[in-house]
């Protein structure tokens, strides 16, 4: 995408919005000659509060006007090194004294408007951020560690914040105005975003982006966090290769794609993997991922490529694993038939409260589907596609835990029955911290003779030793 694209996608004339200066022509040579035209010696000394906006919006129209449009704005190293020699130019012809924390400020500040997200990219290169709130132009939010905290960063005006919502889904082909006011978008290292803009959001423009890891988080991480034991992940390991359907449910904000992330790295690499999605955001590190995206509808209300279209699509394109990002509506009953049609070792999450929830859930999808289907026989379709179920939940202090990995073991009657083989036992509350670990409940699975034709062969520890277990 070019420079000049770009800057039209997202940036506008901030002086002009803020202002009241009226625009310049679109030309390139106009543009740059009125905008020469208005160049005014800056204060011999660093600028105040007050002039410091005024100062970086004249600055930083300057940049966009002498700019070559042509530039491939991806290739960002270089186009920082012409912003850099264009913004020093700029400052010594207009004779603007600054101290050098002033510059670099200054400079970071207008390089985050062209090449990044304004006011978002310093939180967004923040690696201690996890999640980023914006609740209209001044009340920002992060969160840490599990914790929310305000952070001391302001956008200019509604107009500025939804620049930078424009920008984000422009690229993606969708759009957000009063006819369609929310969306669900993602940034190009495949963090989420969702925006919603007013007449929903009486708070003004509301845009919340969960940040992916720009290092994954590794399996000893896991580990090293407490979600999980070394027992339970190397028996859920033993699951996804010996290619068990596992449901990885929990609460918004829980972990589950993370978790998802983690147990798709288990998968060999000789298979061939469909993922689904609402908005890409599972990182497969597999050679042979086929990633597709649902599509809202366009101007005209037409176009609409839902997640269930894509579910039956997918069983179409020779699958080894369905990976389904999320299931939330209909897409719930094609999920289940693909589960019982051959695609063995899919995976997908919910979001539930527990595991017998997470099975409620499912029925309550299906029936959504409209296909007047008796409970039973929903149930019965559960029970045999579903093997596993993964909750994970977040605690008071912030971390995520796996509380819950249960087996679907079957039918008794009219009821689904589920049998623990892990449970998190809490052991006390520290100085802030939730104490406590993810224990085997001493319980062998029915399906462990499917894992053992796959030839792996799990220790009785792992399930828990002594008189408590059961073969």
């Amino acid at each position: 995408m070019s420079l000049l694209k770009r800057i039209e996608q997202g940036q506008g004339n901030s002086a002009e919005q803020s202002t009241g200066t009226p625009s310049t022509p679109s030309g390139d040579g106009s543009r740059l000659s009125s905008l020469q035209a208005r160049r005014v010696s800056a204060p011999s000394s660093a600028p105040q509060a007050g002039t410091y906006f005024d100062l970086k919006t004249r600055v930083q129209n300057q940049l966009l006007a002498e700019l070559d449009p042509s530039m491939d704005i991806t290739k960002t190293e270089d186009v920082r090194k012409s912003i850099q020699a264009l913004f020093e130019q700029i400052l010594s012809e207009e004779s603007i004294v600054l101290s050098r924390p002033e510059r670099a400020r200054l400079f970071e500040q207008i390089s985050a408007e062209i090449l990044g997200l304004g006011p978002l990219q310093p939180l967004l290169d923040d690696e201690s951020i996890t999640e980023i709130m914006v609740n209209g132009a001044k009340n920002i939010y992060v969160e840490r560690k599990g914790r929310i905290h305000r952070v001391p960063v302001t956008f200019e005006s509604d107009d500025h914040v939804m620049r930078i919502i424009d920008r984000i889904v422009a690229p993606l082909g969708r759009r957000i105005d009063e006819s369609s006011p929310y969306v669900d978008a993602r940034l190009a290292d495949g963090s989420r975003v969702n925006a919603v803009i007013p007449p929903i959001s009486l708070v003004g423009p509301t845009l919340t982006i969960r940040k992916f890891a720009k290092v994954p988080i590794t399996l000893e991480q896991l580990v090293q966090f407490g979600t999980l034991t070394p027992e339970s992940l190397q028996f859920l390991k033993a699951c996804v290769e010996s290619r068990l359907n596992i449901v990885i449910s929990g609460g918004t904000g829980s972990g589950k794609t993370t978790l998802l992330n983690i147990l798709s790295t288990f998968i060999p690499s000789d298979e061939r993997i469909l993922t689904i999605e609402n908005a890409a955001e599972l990182q497969l590190r597999q050679e042979h991922v086929v990633t597709l995206e649902s599509r809202p509808a366009n101007i005209e209300g037409r176009g609409e490529i839902t997640i269930r279209m894509l579910v039956v699509n997918a069983l179409r394109m020779r699958p080894d694993r369905i990976i389904v990002g999320e299931i939330r509506d209909d897409a719930a009953l094609d999920m289940l038939q693909a589960m019982n049609t051959g695609h063995d070792g899919s995976m997908t999450t919910l979001h539930s409260n527990s595991p017998r929830d997470t099975l409620s859930r499912l029925e309550t999808m299906t029936l959504m589907a409209g296909m007047e289907l008796p409970v039973r026989a929903i149930r019965e379709q559960v029970s045999s596609a579903i093997n596993l179920v993964v909750h994970q939940e977040r605690m008071r202090d912030g971390s995520r835990r796996v509380t819950n990995i249960t087996e679907v073991a079957g039918m008794e009657g009219d009821v689904i029955t589920m049998m623990d083989l892990f449970v998190f036992e809490q052991t006390g509350f520290e100085n802030g911290k939730v104490l406590g670990r993810l224990r085997p409940s001493g319980l062998r699975p029915k399906f462990m003779d499917k894992i053992e034709a796959s030839g792996i062969h799990l220790p009785p520890s792992i399930f828990g030793v002594g008189s408590r277990q059961r073969y």
